[in-house]
C-alpha cells in the first residue's frame, strides 16, 4: 500500500480526518492549498475532492475559476496516481487538456479515475480522465491528464 493511501485510511478513522487529510496532502505541493481541496474519497483508480465556492477562487463573473477547477483536477489525479501506481514505478504529469463545459456556479466536485490495466499495460503513456461536476450534478470541466510512467532508478550498490 502507497504512503499516500495508508494516510488516508489512518486520518480519515480520525474525527475531521478527511480535513486532516486533505491539508497534509497540501502540504506535498503547496499550490494545492490555494483551492483548500476537501478530498472525499481517494483509492486505487478514483479519487474525489471538493472545491468549495468562495471568493477567493472566484473570476471576474462570481464562478469558481477555471485555473481553480484545473488545480482541483491536478489534485485529485495526484492522490489517485499516489494510491494506485504499482511498486517500482514513477510518474509525472506532462499534459492536461480540458473543456470548460459550463458555469461553475457552485461548489465542483473535482473526480480523477483510470482502469486498472492502465497500470500494467507497459504504456508509458497513461490518461487519467478528469471532471468537475457542479452540486446539482452539471459537469462543469472535463478532460484528460496525461502521466508518462517510467522506471524508479535503482540505487547504486556500494562496492
Amino acid at each position: 500500500m502507497t504512503r499516500v493511501l495508508d494516510l488516508w485510511n489512518t486520518t480519515t478513522k480520525l474525527p475531521q480526518g478527511q480535513r486532516l487529510f486533505s491539508v497534509l496532502f497540501a502540504q506535498k505541493a503547496p499550490y494545492f492549498a490555494t483551492i483548500r481541496p476537501r478530498f472525499t474519497e481517494v483509492g486505487p483508480n478514483r479519487a474525489e475532492l471538493v472545491i468549495r465556492k468562495r471568493r477567493r477562487v472566484h473570476n471576474h463573473i462570481g464562478t469558481v475559476h477555471a485555473i481553480a477547477l484545473c488545480n482541483g483536477l491536478e489534485a485529485a489525479m495526484g492522490a489517485l496516481a499516489e494510491a494506485t501506481i504499482p511498486p517500482g514505478k514513477r510518474w509525472i504529469p506532462k499534459g492536461m487538456e480540458v473543456a470548460y463545459t459550463a458555469k461553475a456556479d457552485s461548489d465542483v466536485t473535482c473526480i480523477a479515475e483510470t482502469d486498472p490495466a492502465q497500470w500494467t499495460s507497459g504504456d508509458p503513456d497513461l490518461p487519467v480522465r478528469v471532471r468537475g461536476v457542479r452540486r446539482d450534478g452539471t459537469v462543469v470541466i472535463e478532460g484528460t491528464i496525461r502521466l508518462w510512467l517510467s522506471d524508479k532508478p535503482t540505487a547504486p550498490t556500494p562496492g
